[in-house]
């Protein structure tokens, strides 16, 4: 790569360790520019091998894929746990509520840690917790529903941790292109995780007779994941990819980050396009296994659930069309991202807009289309999932190439917290308290339950507008932001002499290939 202008190359100065501090006289919000130009030069040497971060990825994506397992199995069985514990439709929504509750609360205090100690011992810690909370939830008695709330509210500890550090250790070992492509592998497995989630609870419940082997089946293969993370994951330095090796330090204070995420307009305008995101995607994770099963029941294809064990069907296809659409999704979104990218500079938040906007017609011909056809139906459901699967991976390289390194699990975390606090904390449990007040008009009618849930789902299309007017507001402000970011870098690796920060940024402009 040649340079033109007075910017030195790294093989003629030595690159020191480098400052991002609060100090920084930059203004973020500037200029435009691809997450591209951030690769390192082919002749720097990583501090991490290429191999051992591929093997990195593969132990990263293995968790994450049991993190989302295990978050949806009780959704695979649900209609075997209310007949169990005997609850209402927003009881069983609480059990999501309470689980999300204390990740978002937790989340934060992760975000502050991933920032300033080692990430590697803060996910084995959570995950350690997670395991053993996880596998205890399932030996609940049925006088004991409270327990079950408690446990599972546990379990979010573990999670925390994990989706808190886990991107930004992705986000050292990777840069530009390689980074955008392994960060959709990652989050490909939410969804594909969730399906397989439905599939393993209500395969496990079939094949034991047995509600709470849906919720012993993750802990015993989180065990392997853990063990995979002490000897094969390792702890980058912060900003790894973008300095060569050498990494980046920071001297801020929480209050500091907090105020430069705040005034950071992509991201919080894209924060609020996850939290619809997350209100939508939580509501239908939750409910959609037993909307469709109760309408089996309303077309008299399948008689109520009177056994401990109910048919579960429902859940298998559903899981299946969720691993399909989070697979093809992610992979879509991500080549989409990186076509448009040099064509279109703000291509990223308007994929996610057109993803959030398209899946709301096809939310309305499911909720509305499932009273008559179940094919129609699953149809409607797959195009509406792949449509929202567009989201997840670009989302994720956005909060990356927007935030400084010293700042991404502060980042993450607040997003996390602020996207599940307005999103899928409380949808689960918001739909069931719909649905249960529409139902008590007439409680004794098979087609009444079905279209009480009916109703309760109408609300999210709504919110599908709205995120999708979000990520169009982002757009707005996504070039400015990124070029502060790579400005910011690039400006640390090769210390001005006394140009201004205009002027710095047009050598940084003039590079060629």
């Amino acid at each position: 790569m040649e340079q033109k202008g007075s910017v030195s190359s790294p093989q003629d100065v030595p690159v020191p360790p480098s400052s991002l501090g609060s100090s920084s006289g930059l203004q973020y919000g500037a200029l435009t520019n691809s997450v591209s130009s951030l690769a390192p030069l082919a002749a720097d040497k990583p501090v991490i091998s290429q191999r051992r971060a591929y093997v990195a990825i593969a132990v990263l994506c293995y968790v994450n894929l049991l993190n989302y397992m295990e978050r949806y199995t009780i959704a695979g069985v649900l209609s075997e746990l209310q007949k169990f514990f005997d609850i209402s439709d927003s009881t069983a929504g609480l059990l999501q509520t309470v689980f999300i509750c204390s990740f978002l609360l937790l989340a934060p205090l992760f975000g502050y840690l991933g920032d300033r100690y080692n990430r590697k011992h803060i996910m084995l810690c959570g995950l350690s917790v997670w395991l053993l909370t996880a596998a205890g939830s399932s030996f609940v008695s049925k006088s004991q529903f409270w327990l079950l709330l408690l446990l599972r509210a546990l379990v979010g500890v573990g999670e925390a941790s994990y989706s808190t550090v886990a991107p930004t250790i992705i986000g050292d070992l990777f840069s530009g292109g390689r980074r955008s492509v392994m960060i959709c592998i990652f989050y490909i497995f939410i969804p594909v995780g969730s399906g397989l989630g439905y599939i393993t609870g209500a395969g496990s419940a079939s094949l034991t007779g047995d509600w709470r082997w849906a919720l012993r089946i993750t802990p015993i293969m989180g065990v392997v994941g853990l063990i995979l993370m002490v000897f094969l994951c390792p702890n980058p330095p912060r900003g790894a990819a973008e300095t060569h090796g050498d990494g980046v330090t920071a001297h801020s204070s929480y209050k500091e980050d907090v105020k430069y995420l705040l005034k950071n307009k992509s991201y919080v305008w894209s924060s609020l396009g996850v939290t619809a995101l997350a209100f939508l995607t939580g509501a239908l994770a939750f409910w959609m296994p037993t909307f469709l099963a109760r309408a089996h029941i309303t077309q008299g294809l399948r008689p109520p659930c009177t056994g401990e064990t109910c048919n579960s069907t429902d859940s298998f296809i559903f899981g299946a069309v969720t691993v399909v659409t989070g697979i093809l999704g992610g992979a879509l979104g991500t080549t989409l991202s990186r076509y448009f990218r040099d064509k279109v500079t703000h291509a990223d938040p308007l994929i996610c807009a057109v993803g959030m906007l398209g899946s709301v017609p096809c939310l309305f011909i499911t909720i509305f289309v499932a009273s008559s056809s179940i094919p129609a139906t699953y149809v409607f459901i797959f195009f509406g999932e792949l449509l929202l699967s567009l989201n997840w991976a670009v989302l994720a390289d956005i909060l990356l190439y927007v935030v400084v390194p010293t700042r991404r699990a502060t980042a993450e975390a607040l997003q996390i917290t602020f996207g599940h606090l307005l999103g899928d904390a409380g949808s689960p449990y918001l739909l069931g308290v719909i649905s249960d007040a529409i139902r008590s008009s007439n409680p004794k009618t098979h087609d009444w339950n079905f279209r009480s849930l009916m109703y309760s789902l109408l609300l999210c299309p709504f919110v599908g507008i709205l995120g999708g007017v979000f990520f169009l507001i982002t757009t707005m402000y996504i070039n400015k932001d990124r070029k502060a970011v790579q400005q910011l870098v690039e400006e640390d690796l090769h210390p001005r002499q006394g140009p201004t920060p205009d002027s710095s940024m047009e050598l940084s402009n003039k590079r060629t290939v």
